[in-house]
């Protein structure tokens, strides 16, 4: 049996972009992410140890998002690396990276890559 771990929307400021202004000035960004796993041995343990911890997942999106790079794809690439060294169980999920107010003059919500394995 498979689960999958949600993390919805964590807000971060962070420094990635092309322009010399975001990476003074930072953006605040939106990181979504889904991680499918087997999640027999936590419904029979109920043992930490034998699930995704969730906490330490963020601490990991946390820290690649502490990293400036020009570009979303190679953020959310990072992202996925670490989950899936610290997380060898993952089977395969989402994240979902949103730039919340990016500097071009159009009103709109947000701008975001998404990746799914």
């Amino acid at each position: 049996m498979t689960a999958t771990i949600e993390i919805n929307r964590l807000r971060i400021r962070a420094l990635h972009g092309v322009l010399i202004q975001e990476r003074i000035a930072g953006n605040i960004f939106e990181v979504t992410v889904h991680l499918h796993y087997p999640i027999e041995d936590a419904i029979n343990s109920d043992n930490l140890n034998d699930t995704l911890n969730y906490a330490k997942a963020v601490d990991i999106i946390k820290a690649e998002m502490d990293k400036p790079s020009q570009l979303l794809e190679h953020v959310v690439g990072r992202i996925k690396s670490s989950l899936l060294k610290h997380f060898p169980e993952i089977s395969g999920g989402m994240i979902k990276l949103a730039k919340v107010t990016p500097p071009i003059s159009t009103q709109l919500e947000s701008v975001a890559i998404k990746i799914e394995w």
